[in-house]
């Protein structure tokens, strides 16, 4: 299982691989709910659970209780058919196991920042090593 983790305040992300047997920690929750990051990899954080998506790549939506995948009318917020209902195949509110990704919000932080969030190599750093 996959935690996406972000910094409303920054705009940064970062994610991190759950095991088997760690992923149990968060079944359960439903999106709104708060986590306490120690139980993940990530102590001293407080994370606020905002969405994610099963294994078969459905979202998880906030109206539909429980942990079944389901047909549901939604709306439609751009394009030729703005403003029309279609139907979309969804995933209830509730972490189960089998969600494969979980995105989450940073809510408190007792760390730094900088700690949770790796520094990418910029491309052309890594071009540049690659040809010496």
């Amino acid at each position: 299982m996959k935690i996406v983790y972000s910094d409303p305040k920054s705009g940064r992300t970062g994610q991190l691989e759950l095991p088997k047997d760690k992923s149990a920690m968060i079944l359960n929750y439903k999106i709104g709910d708060v986590v306490d990051g120690s139980a993940i990899g990530l102590a001293g954080c407080k994370l606020k659970i905002t969405g994610g998506s099963d294994n078969s790549g459905f979202p998880l939506d906030r109206s539909i209780q429980g942990t079944i995948k389901t047909r549901a009318k939604r709306r439609k917020h751009s394009g030729k058919k703005a403003g029309m209902l279609s139907m979309q195949t969804v995933r209830g509110n509730m972490i189960s196991a089998d969600v494969e990704q979980v995105n989450t919000v940073i809510v408190e932080s007792e760390r730094n920042l900088d700690e949770l969030f790796p520094k990418k190599e910029k491309k052309e750093e890594k071009k540049e090593e690659e040809k010496k």
